[in-house]
């Protein structure tokens, strides 16, 4: 473990790599949505921000305690044998990094926290597939309302998983996707649904390992999964 036992864990974030407008300037920077680190904050941990402009994933992981793979664009279908969909938003400098920042922290031991994307990301990175567009498949936008706008959905988690034992049987959740968990990578279990089937909490037994197709970052009254995932870190490996 990076810190000692008695000092808050560092919780990597990754982020956006954007052109984004602030104070003067209208540059490419590097970006993610405050509640993340505020999250991070009031779960008893140290945000740090990853930008995805480095290949030195192994050194990274050895600087932080846990890693939380945060929200974003679709991942390319191409990692996953498939053709782009039209509605697919992509970002490959994000793909390349958070894979190898994902599997630096699984050869490490540390926690890891998947949101939105990032349960994604754990899913390709183990060889399991995405629907790429839910409102074909599913018939409807429940899961992303509009552009910006979320929408809600309740999710019951199975008896027995990390996420149960964090959050209850259910929980009302925000959510903004329009892709999801098609086939589970090797060994990632599911561990919550939303109503139509929708897989919306999976997990790695053993360890911690653990997506959520939500958005928890965004009800900062409960950071439930951010208090998990600081307390493994402080656990350490």
């Amino acid at each position: 473990m990076v810190s000692n036992a008695s000092d808050p864990p560092v919780i990597g974030l990754t982020t956006y790599s954007e052109r984004s407008k602030f104070v003067v300037w209208d540059a490419e920077a590097t970006v993610l949505h405050r509640v993340y680190s505020e999250c991070v904050v009031a779960a008893g941990g140290i945000p740090v921000l990853l930008p995805p402009v480095t290949t030195a994933c192994e050194r990274l992981m050895s600087r932080i305690d846990g890693l939380v793979l945060t929200g974003g664009a679709d991942i390319d279908p191409g990692r996953y044998g498939q053709q782009p969909h039209p509605s697919t938003y992509l970002r490959p400098e994000r793909d390349a990094f958070e894979a190898g920042l994902y599997a630096a922290a699984r050869a490490a031991g540390k926690p890891v926290l998947g949101v939105c994307r990032g349960l994604q990301v754990i899913n390709v990175a183990l060889g399991g597939t995405l629907a790429q567009h839910l409102p074909e498949s599913l018939g409807d936008t429940a899961h992303q309302p509009a552009p910006a706008a979320f929408g809600s959905t309740t999710v019951t988690l199975t008896a027995g998983s990390r996420a149960a034992a964090i959050l209850g049987p259910e929980t009302k959740v925000r959510c903004y996707h329009h892709q999801a968990i098609d086939r589970l990578g090797h060994g990632l279990v599911a561990s919550g649904h939303a109503a139509d089937g929708t897989v919306e909490a999976a997990e790695l037994p053993g360890g911690f390992v653990l997506g959520v197709q939500w958005h928890p970052e965004q009800d900062t009254d409960d950071v439930r999964l951010f208090t998990a995932l600081v307390n493994a870190a402080q656990e350490g490996p």
